[in-house]
């Protein structure tokens, strides 16, 4: 018995050792495996780190062409047109000579002119020489009083009819340049719309001749939305300088290149029916290339660089009126978040509220997801940092 006692108590520590180690190897294979197990049934999404980026916000439209100066020929002259001196679609200079219309019956009348001038000098130098002659016979009593008045008279018509015929020689003058139609601007000329031969005549009713539009430079006329109308241009409406600096560029159909120029101006006024604001800029045309008519993809784009965050609109989720997105904490588990959107453009929306850089948001699959869920994030870069057009510098 006191053997049996003995070799119980020595078996004991024997026993304690042995569990302590089986604990220690469960623990040591079954932790791995557990780790493994819910590595396992995490569930695998794409996820965006958050990032602030310093650039504009672009806008898309739609616009036309137009030209920065037009003007339609029409005579101011009456007569036969005997010489047209250009030929449809060329560049002609301001002063050309467009057309010339019979300028004989002009010239006739210079020379018409010219003689009553000469005339009219001539009287007033007669006229001129009799008064002073009156001005010396009337301190003398040599001549009466009337004869004194009458040359006195005499000698100022004179200088009235030398004006008058100063003003009609002047009015056949221009008259006469009526005859040569001239270009009052440069710019691509159109086809002539009356040949050699035909009579026109200079009234309110007078026929076009041809037209004339500018291809230094050309317009762009475009709406924009009152939405964007307030939160990119309004707020540096105050400053011309800074609105006016507003870039934008636009493309024609079937054309990949962009053409940069700047704001000229915008409306003064809100379509109430369109909800949209008129608005007008500014490219040079060195080449003639672009005409007025022309359809032009626009693209506008904020005054002023600032710092904003760009999510895709694939990883924002509507709850009733509330948008949110999921986050992935340290512990790879998801986050809800309430976030406050403003812009949206081309598939993107700016951040406002809710996000700050350096967190990581879930992209797609957002049906599956709960809060609080286990997930095994994969990053991947957002379109919005790959030269994003829709917002850059």
């Amino acid at each position: 018995m006191t053997l049996l006692k003995m070799k119980t108590v020595n078996m004991l520590p024997l026993t304690i050792l042995f569990t302590v180690t089986l604990a220690i190897a469960v623990v040591f294979f079954w932790a791995p495996t557990h780790a493994k197990d819910n590595k396992k049934h995490a569930i695998p999404v794409e996820v965006v780190v958050i990032k602030e980026q310093s650039g504009r916000i672009w806008r898309s439209f739609s616009g036309r062409l137009t030209a920065v100066d037009f003007v339609e020929i029409k005579p101011q002259a009456s007569g036969l047109i005997t010489d047209v001196r250009f030929k449809g679609g060329q560049i002609v200079n301001k002063g050309d000579i467009l057309y010339v219309i019979d300028p004989r019956p002009y010239k006739a009348a210079v020379m018409k002119a010219k003689a009553n001038l000469v005339t009219a000098l001539n009287q007033k130098n007669l006229a001129r020489k009799e008064y002073k002659r009156a001005k010396d016979l009337i301190i003398t009593k040599m001549i009466s009083q009337r004869i004194y008045d009458e040359r006195t008279n005499a000698s100022q018509v004179a200088k009235s009819t030398v004006d008058s015929a100063k003003a009609q020689l002047d009015q056949a003058k221009i008259d006469l340049g009526y005859a040569y139609v001239k270009a009052p601007i440069s710019g691509r000329v159109s086809r002539t719309e009356i040949t050699i031969g035909n009579l026109v005549s200079a009234s309110p009713n007078a026929p076009l001749l041809t037209s004339i539009v500018s291809s230094d430079s050309i317009y762009a006329d475009f709406e924009i939305d009152e939405q964007t109308y307030l939160r990119h241009i309004q707020d540096s409406s105050f400053n011309s300088a800074i609105s006016q600096k507003a870039p934008v560029e636009f493309r024609l159909q079937r054309d990949d290149i962009a053409y940069k120029g700047e704001i000229h101006a915008f409306d003064n006024r809100i379509d109430p029916a369109s909800g949209t604001i008129r608005a007008r800029a500014i490219f040079d045309n060195p080449q003639g290339k672009l005409l007025p008519g022309m359809y032009a993809r626009m693209k506008l784009g904020s005054p002023i660089k600032k710092n904003r965050i760009l999510l895709s609109e694939r990883a924002i989720g509507t709850d009733q009126n509330r948008k949110f997105v999921y986050v992935v904490n340290g512990e790879n588990k998801t986050v809800y978040r309430e976030i406050k959107l403003s812009d949206s453009v081309d598939g993107h929306r700016v951040v406002n509220f809710g996000l700050k850089p350096g967190e990581k948001v879930i992209i797609r699959g957002l049906m599956r997801i709960r809060p609080g869920m286990l997930v095994n994030p994969r990053i991947v870069q957002d379109i919005s940092e790959k030269n994003n057009p829709v917002f850059s510098s």
